[in-house]
Order: structure tokens, then C-alpha cells, then sequence
């Protein structure tokens, strides 16, 4: 498992956050790609990365209000390396814990994962349906599916299509971690008429802290983890790219509302 350590790629920076007045010229512009979380009207729940934030994100300044496009009430995410280990299975499925060939379900805290995905379009946000959403991550040990000895497997790898209102779910667990890199889940977003969007989930250090201090988590413990703060991936996010985790008895969920230029 060496080479699930030695991180490759992972830490390479293909994406940055935008200023306003840059997305201002994205949205007038060239239809480039860009992304952005939304709470527009067609979508049923605010973001839940914090309301208070979004509102914020969204006020224009005294130069962007002069501007020909006003910004929608949505907030720019920044892409983040896809890293070395994505394999593109295609696995149409909503529950990813199991490798498909065995059936055997990885261990570890259930974790319901929710994207609500739209297209935004001038100064609106409206639900998109028919993306492909790839969602792939480690297992509670730090293991990855399909690279090295666990080649063939395909535990914790899959995708959703996006649904009339945007959503795409997933059943999953709360990822583990390893070293060099902060707790994290891989995403990808793949619309059938736009440019490809990739980047990463992140979570509360402390949140983290309580879940590995349960099995099957506690046999790694938490020596050598590398916390939000030091991750340069996690810096190049902004902090716009971490969930907010909801506990269910044993088991959370996450929402995470997101847009498409």
C-alpha cells in the first residue's frame, strides 16, 4: 500500500477561488466552466454550508452592481485535483458500500450523502437533471478500492444520476484517513452538455476526532492524522467545500447543494 501514501498527484492545484468581479465576467461572458453552490428557488433546502456565508457571498459590491450581469445568489467552489485514484468503474448505484463482485460491505458509520445539483443561468439557479455524479473515497482504514493489492475491488466507488429536482444520494460511510491528507471525499460532476467538474468534500476536525474514536476506526487511531489546517488541498477550498453533518442515531448525513455554469 505504499504508493496509497505517497499521495502521487494528490496535492496538485488545478482550481482556485474567483473573485467576484471574475465571476461576474464568467457569467457574462464566455459560458466558461465555473461552479457554484446555490439555494434557488427550485431546490427545496438552503445550502447547508451556512446561510449566513451565502448571503454574504452573494451581495454585490459597488463596482459588481455596475456591472451588465448581476451575480446569482450562489456561492463560486473552487475545483480540486481529482488525485491518483479515480478509476471510472461505472457503477450505477446509490448504495456504494459493498464491492459488487462479493457483495461484502465495507465497515464503518453510515454516512447518507446528498448532492442537490443546479444550473445557473444569468442571475438564476434551476435544478439540473441528468448529471452524472461520481462519488469515490477511502475506507476506514485509509484504503482505497481498485489500485495496488486491492485491485479488482470496488468498494466505495459509484455514481447517481441527478433526478428532476437535481438530487443525486448515496449511502456510503464516513471516510477514514491516511497520511499526508485531511479526512476527504472525491466527487465528480459530469453534465451531459458541459465541461466536467471535479473536487472534494471535507469535515470538521472534531467531528472526525469522535468518530474515529469508534471501531472499526479506532484500530488506526488518530497518531500521524493530518488535520484540515495542514492539508494545502483543504486551503486551496476556502472552506467552501466542508459539509455540515447532521447526526441520525448512529449515523449522519450531509447535504450539499451545488451549481453548474
Amino acid at each position: 500500500m505504499k504508493s496509497q501514501r505517497t499521495m502521487d498527484n494528490d496535492d496538485a492545484q488545478i482550481g482556485r477561488i474567483l473573485s467576484r468581479r471574475e465571476v461576474l465576467a464568467l457569467l457574462g461572458g464566455s459560458g466558461a466552466a465555473l461552479l457554484a453552490a446555490c439555494a434557488p428557488g427550485a431546490l427545496a433546502s438552503p445550502s447547508p454550508t451556512g446561510a449566513a456565508q451565502q448571503t454574504s457571498a452573494a451581495a454585490p459590491s459597488a463596482a459588481a452592481s455596475s456591472a451588465a450581469t448581476t451575480l446569482p445568489s450562489c456561492i463560486v467552489r473552487p475545483a480540486l485535483t481529482e488525485g491518483p485514484y479515480f478509476v471510472d468503474e461505472k457503477l450505477d448505484r446509490s448504495d456504494i458500500r459493498s464491492d459488487p463482485a462479493t457483495g461484502v460491505v465495507r465497515p464503518g458509520t453510515v454516512l447518507a450523502l446528498n448532492f442537490l445539483v443546479s444550473r445557473v443561468s444569468g442571475s438564476a439557479c434551476t435544478a439540473l437533471s441528468g448529471a452524472m455524479v461520481d462519488v469515490w473515497h477511502c475506507d476506514a482504514l485509509g484504503v482505497y478500492s481498485d489500485v495496488d493489492s486491492t485491485r479488482g475491488q470496488k468498494f466505495l466507488r459509484g455514481y447517481q444520476t441527478t433526478d428532476a429536482s437535481g438530487a443525486a444520494k448515496f449511502t456510503t460511510i464516513y471516510p477514514g484517513w491516511y497520511q499526508g491528507r485531511a479526512v476527504h471525499i472525491h466527487f465528480k460532476i459530469r453534465p451531459t452538455s458541459a465541461t466536467e467538474f471535479t473536487s472534494q468534500l471535507f469535515f470538521d476536525d472534531a467531528l472526525s476526532t469522535q468518530v474515529f474514536a469508534q471501531a472499526p476506526y479506532s484500530q488506526k487511531g488518530t497518531q500521524g492524522i493530518t488535520r484540515n489546517s495542514a492539508d494545502g488541498i483543504f486551503q486551496q477550498s476556502g472552506g467552501k467545500l466542508t459539509l455540515s453533518v447532521t447526526k441520525n442515531g448512529d449515523a449522519y448525513a450531509a447535504t450539499f447543494d451545488i451549481g453548474l455554469v
